[in-house]
């Protein structure tokens, strides 16, 4: 196609930086026209990175909004501004990626879904967890019926010490919560969409603020400061789902636990398993005889339609994301199911809250 798609980035900072210029840039249909973050300095250096040279700079999203050459917009600002930025977008007839999660509260998720269906727009949340190889086969490998009916799971988000000591992560107000709505919902949008099963009967949850307040504690990032630490240090879920099955959500950044891993899934079906613990696992038994195979992933990469060929899963999730603007396609995260993630994940805190369990309608 000669006409490229003009893109705007609303917020500037490590995720935008880390994630979605990047890939964007690998993009031969993309050019990126508008950089938006409340700290100027931050959307210029953007601009004179990833940039057309007219460019747009600005420190207010509606400038963004007012533009009405600009095609699709990436929203990478902190949580609690995914939902009136988002719909500004939306209702300004522009296509939306939000990154994770969704919103601060399912109730600004569910108004989010209903402007993407009043819009005649694409919208999308930013789960790249679903593009490693290992997810995209064991995607294959549920679809096609080879675990059986999936009846247990544990969505796995558990950090020994790795504290995000940056931006905003620590303040509950900005982002809603910790571990468990900036990690933990990869993980269980992970393992829902590997299950297919978006049917909520209850929620019950324990959250602890316990190893926060440690005095220059030992992290990855270095020591955080107590009095910013305003945020749970790891929470954790039990889901019941609608026809039986269950899911165990455990979510920390901070635990004395050795058993750690991110962004990984672990399923028990009534004809295999499969969990990520060294590399992608699947067992089983057959033949009177248990059996368990690694696929090996190392080679090849997944080829898109133009048949070029990548490994990067950010590249990934940009690609088939603008080519389902092009094709009009769905793209693969879709923001029904983003709003079960939200849902659950507010849930988790509310029963943690009350003492009891959620029930969904």
């Amino acid at each position: 196609m000669d006409k490229k798609l003009r893109v705007g980035i609303v917020g500037c900072g490590g995720i935008a930086n880390g994630k979605h210029m990047p890939s964007l840039a690998k993009i031969k249909e993309v050019e990126m026209v508008a950089f938006c973050d409340v700290i100027e300095s931050k959307a210029k250096d953007a601009a004179a990175k990833f940039g057309a040279p007219d460019a747009l700079v600005c420190t207010d999203y509606k400038e963004i909004v007012n533009d009405l050459s600009i095609d699709v917009v990436h929203v990478c600002t902190p949580n609690k501004s995914h939902a009136d930025i988002t719909i500004d977008m939306l209702n300004s007839g522009k296509h939306v990626m939000c990154e994770k999660p969704m919103a601060k509260t399912a109730a600004d998720a569910k108004r989010m879904v209903e402007a993407y269906k009043a819009s005649g727009k694409k919208l999308t949340i930013g789960y790249q967890g679903r593009y490693t190889a290992q997810s995209l086969y064991l995607k294959q490998i549920c679809d096609a019926g080879d675990l059986g009916e999936i009846y247990y799971a544990k969505a796995h988000a558990v950090r020994r010490r790795a504290v995000p000591t940056w931006g905003v992560f620590l303040n509950e107000e900005e982002q809603g919560g910790g571990p468990l709505i900036d990690i933990g919902t990869h993980a269980l949008d992970l393992t829902l969409w590997m299950m297919n099963n978006y049917e909520v009967e209850s929620v019950t949850g324990s959250v602890y603020r316990k190893l926060a307040d440690t005095k220059n504690a030992a992290n990855a990032w270095g020591p955080w400061d107590p009095k910013l630490f305003t945020v749970e240090d790891a929470a954790f879920g039990f889901i019941k789902m609608k026809n039986g099955a269950t899911i165990q959500l455990d979510a920390t950044w901070a635990i004395n636990m050795l058993d750690v891993k991110e962004s990984c899934t672990t399923l028990c079906g009534t004809k295999a398993g499969a969990d990520m613990d060294d590399g992608l696992r699947i067992n089983g038994e057959k033949f009177g005889r248990m059996y368990v195979t690694k696929p090996d992933l190392k080679s090849g990469g997944v080829a898109f339609y133009d048949g070029t060929v990548t490994k990067d899963p950010s590249v990934y999730e940009a690609r088939q994301w603008i080519d389902s603007i092009l094709n009009d396609t769905l793209p693969t995260v879709l923001p029904e199911q983003a709003l079960v993630v939200s849902q659950i994940l507010e849930a988790v805190y509310e029963s943690a809250k009350s003492g009891k369990p959620v029930y969904f309608k």
